[in-house]
């Protein structure tokens, strides 16, 4: 992990840089069939930005691609791209990522936050114990979890998994840098 101002995340378990000014929002983890469908793993809670007709930025570049179609088959959503007709095409995209400009993110709810704010955050407990940095967020279905690199000998330096639920996340003040945590009894190992 590396600090915010560099943009390179582990982003649910994969390395991204991520273009200034603009938000991860799928991987392109394969290909499906011969006439360049691309498999794609969404990474955004709005599945309608793979809608036909949209357009989204691909790659570091940021070169625009426009949606002809796209359905969703097995977890993944499979979109057919204009100019990507072959399946050799289609595989020359394999492990890119799609953005989106940040003026195009939508609203969330008070108490909500980007996935890219969260990442980079210090975290902290109640009595002001530094517990480490957020280095990626897992969604669990249930709730999103935390991974925490920790500070020091904090957890015997292992990886902390703090659960994002309001019993938990006392604060979250992105102009600070800061998460405040109310730990539950033996999530830490002394």
């Amino acid at each position: 992990m590396t600090t915010k101002e560099e943009q390179i995340y582990i982003y649910r378990n994969r390395q991204v840089h991520i273009p200034d000014g603009h938000l991860a929002v799928g991987y392109i983890a394969g290909v499906h069939g011969l006439n360049g469908e691309l498999k794609v793993e969404p990474h955004t809670d709005f599945p309608e930005r793979f809608d036909a007709g949209n357009t989204l930025a691909l790659g570091e570049s940021l070169q625009p691609v426009f949606i002809e179609a796209s359905r969703v088959h097995k977890g993944h959503i499979l979109l057919k791209l204009k100019g990507i007709k072959t399946r050799s095409q289609a595989d020359g995209l394999r492990n890119g990522w799609l953005f989106i400009h940040e003026e195009n993110a939508g609203e969330l709810e008070d108490g909500t936050y980007w996935i890219h704010d969260i990442i980079g955050l210090t975290m902290q407990s109640e009595d002001g114990t530094q517990l480490g940095t957020v280095t990626d967020v897992v969604a669990t279905g249930a709730n999103d979890v935390y991974v925490v690199r920790p500070t020091g000998t904090i957890n015997k330096g292992r990886e902390l998994l703090i659960p994002a639920i309001d019993d938990v996340i006392m604060k979250v003040d992105i102009g600070e840098n800061l998460i405040i945590v109310r730990l539950p009894q033996g999530l830490i190992e002394e």
